[in-house]
């Protein structure tokens, strides 16, 4: 009896690519954002009335520039149609976890970055959807078509759904949270790792075709949107910890979000994993070469 070895390997790693999307891909960004959760009080979303000024600039600095200037990098860069779209979706997603990490490692506004992390990662339920589907249409046209109903409903699965849960924990169980939180932390960590080697092993070609414009087009609008998240917190005569939050909220962006939504968005029910995620996926690693400098500035800062 003969065996085709190779269609045998490439069985094994259309099954581990299926159940990489199907399965490690939502359920790490459910752990991710259920730990965000259990950081969470329900405090931490009246916070944003009691410092209306800080919130408000570090929102429009997510909402708005930060979607700008990812258009704007895609354009100068003539990134291909997918890896503009790509480039799109990370910049529409929320801080998540990371930044409020950052910023405690920055010695940064803890609890400023904490609150908007909750309340722009609520708001991207509504805001990812719509802005993809323009995105989709603005750089491809019609193709593929982007179910914004579809998209809403399994953005607030993976991303509402968790951090509801661990805002639960964490006001019925508060003895237990922040160990479960280090723990759940650490798997995540790793399922992240996993996520971003998976992507960037399905998309090589790609990747390596176009990492001579893709890697100097991310850390550029890593270092603007810092720089600008940080200008813009001192201008409007925020203190220094506040600009410090501020500017990494509008930096650094979920990564495992955005790999997510492009998964979802390309139909990859068959195991293919999308190039619209491979941005995501080189910005989560060209991000620490910029956050890293940043946070020794503000380290020294402040001593």
């Amino acid at each position: 009896m003969e065996f085709d070895f190779q269609t045998i390997l490439d069985k094994l790693i259309a099954f581990d690519k299926a159940t990489l999307l199907q399965v490690a891909l939502p359920v790490s960004l459910g752990i991710i954002m259920f730990s965000l959760g259990l950081g969470l009080k329900f405090n931490d979303f009246l916070r944003v009335f009691r410092r209306p000024v800080a919130f408000s600039v570090g929102a429009i600095n997510q909402l708005l520039m930060l979607p700008l200037v990812a258009f704007i990098i895609a354009i100068i860069f003539a990134l291909p149609p997918e890896l503009s779209v790509g480039l799109m979706i990370l910049s529409l997603c929320p801080g998540g976890v990371t930044t409020n990490f950052i910023t405690r490692l920055a010695k940064g506004d803890v609890a400023l970055s904490v609150s908007l992390t909750a309340i722009i990662s609520l708001v991207s339920i509504l805001t990812v959807p719509l802005m993809v589907a323009f995105s989709v249409g603005l750089f491809m046209g019609k193709e593929p078509a982007v179910d914004v109903s579809e998209l809403s409903i399994k953005i607030f699965t993976i991303v509402a759904v968790p951090v509801m849960l661990g805002m639960l924990v964490n006001t019925i169980l508060r003895s237990l949270a922040r160990p479960v939180e280090r723990f759940f932390t650490i798997i995540s960590t790793l399922l992240f790792i996993l996520i971003i080697g998976a992507v960037l092993f399905s998309q090589w070609d790609l990747f390596t075709e176009n990492l001579a414009i893709l890697g100097p087009a991310l850390i550029i609008l890593n270092i603007i949107l810092l720089f600008f998240g940080w200008t813009s917190a001192r201008f409007i005569g925020l203190n220094a910890d506040e600009a410090t939050t501020i500017a990494i909220e509008t930096g650094v962006q979920n990564g495992t979000l955005g790999i997510a939504v492009g998964a979802i968005i390309a139909g990859s029910a068959a195991g293919d994993l999308s190039a619209f995620a491979l941005p995501s996926a080189v910005y989560s690693i060209t991000m620490y070469m910029v956050t890293l400098p940043f946070i020794w500035f503000r380290r020294i800062a402040r001593t």
